[in-house]
Order: C-alpha cells, then sequence, then structure tokens
C-alpha cells in the first residue's frame, strides 16, 4: 500500500491516520477484548477496573476521561460493577457532593490478573516491533497524544497524568 504523500492517486482510507489508528487499535484489542469477556467483563468495566489499579479512589469524572466512557454512561457502569462487587463507591471525605470508586478485595483481584494477562498480551504484541519491545512506537503515540491534547482548551496536556496510561486506553 502506497503513502498518500507519495501517490496523490492512492485510496484514501487505507492511507488515512485516523483510520489507521483505529484499526491498528481494533486489531490489537480484539483477542483481549475476548479474553476479557471469558472473565466476565464488558470492556468498559476492564477499563474502569484498569484505571483503577493506577488511581484507585478516583472521582467518576477522572475516570471517565481516563477510560475514555462518556460520564453518564459510566455511572450507570459503576452502578453495575457496585452491585457484582467488584468497585465500592464512597463519598469524597472532603466534598460529599463528589464520589470516589474504589476496587473491592474481588474486584482488585480479578483486574491483578487481567492486567497481567494485558501485559503479556502487549508484549506478544510488541515483538513484532523493531527491537522487540515498543519503544518508539509508544514514544510516538504519546508525543502524538500530548500534541493533540495540548491543542484543545482545558484538556491535560501530558500524558503522565494520574490514570492516563497509554498501555490501557484502549486494551
Amino acid at each position: 500500500m502506497s503513502n498518500t504523500t507519495d501517490d496523490p492517486k492512492a485510496p484514501f482510507v487505507p492511507n488515512y491516520l485516523l483510520y489507521l489508528l483505529a484499526a491498528a487499535s481494533e486489531a490489537a484489542s480484539a483477542r483481549f477484548h475476548s479474553h476479557v469477556r471469558t472473565r466476565g467483563l464488558r470492556v468498559p468495566e476492564w477499563r474502569v477496573m484498569a484505571c483503577l489499579m493506577d488511581t484507585d479512589g478516583s472521582m467518576v469524572t477522572e475516570l471517565a476521561r481516563y477510560a475514555m466512557i462518556e460520564q453518564s454512561r459510566l455511572t450507570k457502569i459503576i452502578i453495575q460493577m457496585d452491585a457484582r462487587g467488584l468497585v465500592t463507591r464512597r463519598s469524597d471525605p472532603k466534598d460529599g457532593r463528589r464520589v470516589r470508586v474504589f476496587l473491592t478485595p474481588q474486584g482488585r483481584l480479578l483486574a491483578d490478573e487481567l492486567v497481567a494477562d494485558a501485559k503479556a498480551h502487549e508484549m506478544e504484541l510488541l515483538r513484532s516491533f523493531h527491537g522487540g519491545d515498543g519503544t518508539e512506537i509508544k514514544d510516538t503515540l504519546r508525543a502524538l497524544i500530548q500534541h493533540l491534547e495540548s491543542d484543545q482548551p482545558g484538556r491535560i496536556g501530558t500524558t503522565d497524568s494520574p490514570g492516563r496510561n497509554p498501555e490501557i486506553a484502549d486494551s
């Protein structure tokens, strides 16, 4: 497949960066998402749990951003996860109007197992890259994310913010 910068007559979609990013994410995530479902979770629930592994006690607004789930949808997901004993919700001691979400012991055990599985899946994927560890592609993607987020007013412009873990963003 030629690159559109090299050939102006090349097809648009297969050479379009956003398509390539989405298609790569979909292909890379498919098998792991299937594994997540065999463990009794939906993908959004996995994202919540993975984020809570990094920042247990996050507020729903933070989780929505880091798990890439619309806030009202996420609230429903958290209520369902709470009912299943995977997370618990508590009022913020500093501001009772805010709700913080925590993994339960059962949720942490499952999340620990899935994070280990995700890391193994990631290592398998990264072996196909030059150097075998994916450092170059991860650095490139982090730089792209940082650039894009810094261009958006009101968005955090760094990839090292709590919970913004590029390795779990679409896992």
